[in-house]
């Protein structure tokens, strides 16, 4: 069986009013969206620091022996895409 996690949603007016305690359930692995308006339009989604780390950190020397080449064409600069 596969196993689905879902988040938390909460309105904005809620999460205003109860934040300390959101912060407690982010700060102890939950994630949760943040919804705004009348249509509850998800706007943000708090996730724990650990878990945003993760999401965007790079792992050095994953390219080592890798042969790459830069065509003319490409969008942005070699400083550009070593500085992302």
């Amino acid at each position: 069986m596969k196993y689905i996690e879902i988040m938390k949603t909460l309105p904005v007016g809620d999460f205003k009013t109860h934040f300390s305690e959101v912060i407690d359930d982010v700060r102890s692995g939950e994630e949760i969206i943040i919804t705004y308006g009348k249509k509850k339009e998800n706007v943000a989604v708090l996730i724990p620091y650990k878990e945003y780390k993760k999401r965007n950190s790079l792992k050095l020397g994953l390219l080592r022996d890798k042969r790459y080449e830069i065509k003319p064409d490409f969008g942005m600069t070699e400083e550009e895409l070593i500085n992302l």
